[in-house]
């Protein structure tokens, strides 16, 4: 388990309390404008793209298309993780996330600016996607790289809490993105469809402004700079992933299964299932927004008790949970009661997926050493999602067509997930698999 290079920073000067705040607030903003864009995106992508820009299409092709080209962002993060993980181990982590926080914030503002299909035809799918890869390009590396930094940050017993700083941040850009799109959504349907959408993604503008100015005061990590100040930054960190550390790349690859795809599942693709069985989109919107709420109080307790009873053991009943939970979930859904359907996602997303995402960020960075951690983290963070969030939508649409808008069908995929997540973690040994800086 990457035991030829475990290179660790222990005489590195301890970073003073103003510079871990401000790479706190950097990861948290960071990540909250990644997902932010994101996860407009995935929302447009089930209420907008399908009938403005797959226009020549039928309402079911049309969806799928749109969940197409938002699976093309998921394909495309590899090639983001495998650049610029590369050259956050080579260069530093923060000139890396200065460059993702920039390429994000700019294809989702142009995105808000694109022609529809009826004004450019068969070019507005093609620059949508074209935006889409330009999200997925820097995605592939923003998360990662603000894991990486947090974690390196960390003082001694609170790497867990840390880590999970990212996380915090992905909830809030999935509130503001869930929060601005219900009100815009809330317009005349006429209105929404000619002009409102676009304004969610516009405001993107703004986040970046705010995040740029944090992360340009935040200082490079202390680790880092002592790799470098003894030369032994890695050459070739994707060489050195796959030849020291093939385990944990597998551990870290299967951990995310369970993780990014029921995300995408419940927090995107159950806004199709709630208009498919004949309620009101607003109440998935309006129940995903209360969920992802309660999940910036989870978030932090997931990542405090992280550093008190080890990764590990939150990870798995997070994922064993969600699998438990699922066809309860759909059976309350299916209630149609707006009250159960809120409790429900709520409980399944704050308190049992959490488990698994509060913990995710310190649990890849024990995984893998300093010297390549950015691309170790990056790699099996993106590859992971390829076949996991990145098909899950166009998977759980595919199942309900298929079987005629019976919920079974996705609830097993789902469940499939969580078991290989629950299964990879078995083979993590905690306590002797720690590669630690500051500790």
């Amino acid at each position: 388990m990457a035991q030829q290079d475990t290179t660790v920073a222990r005489s590195a000067p301890l970073p003073d309390a103003a510079s871990r705040r401000r790479v706190i607030a950097s990861s948290i903003i960071g990540s909250a404008l990644e997902w932010y864009d994101y996860y407009l995106y995935a929302q447009a992508a089930a209420l907008v793209f399908n009938v403005l820009f797959f226009t020549a299409l039928d309402p079911l092709t049309g969806t799928l298309a749109a969940f197409g080209s938002y699976a093309i962002g998921f394909i495309v993060r590899p090639v983001g993780g495998i650049v610029f993980g590369r050259l956050g181990d080579r260069l530093g982590r923060k000139q890396v996330l200065v460059i993702t926080l920039v390429m994000m914030g700019i294809s989702t503002a142009l995105i808000g600016l694109l022609p529809t299909y009826a004004l450019a035809g068969a070019l507005a799918p093609v620059l949508l996607t074209l935006c889409r890869i330009g999200q997925g390009l820097a995605a592939g590396a923003e998360f990662g790289g603000a894991v990486v930094l947090s974690a390196e940050f960390a003082p001694k017993g609170r790497r867990g809490i840390y880590a999970a700083a990212p996380a915090i941040g992905v909830s809030l850009g999935i509130l503001l993105a869930s929060g601005v799109f219900a009100i815009f959504s809330s317009l005349p349907e006429e209105q929404f469809l000619s002009w409102g959408w676009r304004i969610p993604f516009l405001l993107s503008i703004v986040i970046i402004g705010v995040a740029l100015f944090i992360r340009l005061r935040v200082q490079e990590s202390p680790v880092f700079k002592e790799l470098e100040e003894a030369g032994e930054t890695s050459r070739s960190p994707i060489r050195d992933v796959f030849k020291y550390a093939r385990k944990p790349f597998f551990i870290a690859f299967g951990a995310r299964m369970g993780e990014n795809s029921t995300a995408y599942i419940f927090q995107t693709w159950i806004l199709t299932y709630i208009v498919t069985v004949g309620m009101d989109r607003g109440i998935g919107l309006q129940a995903v927004v209360i969920a992802t709420a309660a999940g910036l109080v989870t978030i932090p307790f997931w990542g405090w008790l992280s550093d008190r009873v080890g990764r590990k053991v939150i990870y798995m009943a997070g994922a064993g949970g969600m699998a438990a939970f699922t066809f309860p979930f759909f059976g309350l859904v299916d209630t149609g009661d707006p009250v159960l359907i809120v409790l429900a996602l709520a409980f399944l997303l704050a308190v049992l997926y959490q488990a698994m995402f509060a913990t995710q960020g310190s649990l890849l960075s024990d995984l893998f050493p300093a010297k390549y951690r950015f691309t170790g983290i990056a790699l099996a963070r993106e590859t992971s999602a390829v076949v996991a969030g990145g098909i899950a939508p166009f998977v759980a649409t595919a199942l309900l067509a298929a079987s005629g808008n019976a919920y079974w069908p996705i609830a097993i995929y789902a469940i499939l997930m969580c078991v290989i997540s629950f299964v990879s973690l078995l083979a993590y040994r905690e306590a002797t698999e720690r590669h630690t800086e500051h500790e």
